[in-house]
């Protein structure tokens, strides 16, 4: 039986608006950039599987090159994916991958790259997060270059083990040796968000809110 991870339970209840607060706090620059949500309703809380592809042509690597079930197979039922592909238009993800990873119970996938196949993503509600959405296969296009070591995704580091949630708003990535003090932070900083909205209902201005709740 899995041991309850307690660290990933407090980020399950967490916005990431609200961790990149506490992110500030602890000086780390956490904030993926350009990445979307691509099942409308998602989020996801779990440990990072990180991935490196390399990018080339068509006809640049053979399909064997193509690794999406060595990424599946790394990741633990929970875990993230998170894919540093450097940007490019270039699907590394489709349908029955997200069927794969959702038999499995995957958390989620973060890619700073493309995906494809927005039709069963909707169908199976796997969280997936990704730059681009192209019906351009990987297959000859992508080579697998590094599992579990050190990536960068929208411009943050991610290494195996942090912490990454992803929601409506963005994806967070929070390193793992601060993530005890960001949950903290974060936790209370929703504290005060509830206390806030509890008090506008009453009547309290929004700038009387702003100066009572710094955070907010």
């Amino acid at each position: 039986m899995t041991k309850p991870d307690p660290i990933l339970a407090a980020f399950a209840a967490l916005a990431t608006p609200t961790i990149a607060n506490a992110l500030d706090d602890v000086g780390f620059e956490g904030i993926c950039q350009g990445l979307g949500q691509m099942v409308p309703g998602t989020r996801v809380a779990g440990r990072a599987v990180t991935v490196r592809h390399v990018v080339g042509g068509r006809g640049d690597y053979t399909s064997a090159d193509f690794k999406v079930g060595h990424m599946i197979d790394a990741a633990a039922p929970g875990d993230v994916i998170v894919v540093d592909m450097g940007g490019h238009a270039v699907s590394t993800w489709g349908g029955l991958a997200t069927l794969a990873a959702t038999v499995k119970g995957i958390g989620g996938l973060v890619v700073d790259g493309g995906v494809r196949d927005r039709e069963e993503m909707l169908e199976h509600k796997l969280p997936v997060f990704a730059r681009h959405m192209t019906p351009l296969t990987g297959r000859s296009r992508l080579q697998l270059a590094a599992l579990n070591e050190p990536i960068r995704c929208g411009g943050v580091r991610v290494r195996a083990g942090d912490i990454v949630v992803a929601d409506g708003s963005g994806v967070v990535v929070v390193p793992a040796e601060h993530a005890e003090r960001v949950a903290a932070l974060a936790t209370a900083y929703t504290t005060d968000d509830h206390a806030a909205e509890s008090l506008l209902r009453t009547g309290l201005s929004f700038r009387e809110a702003m100066a009572k709740f710094t955070r907010i």
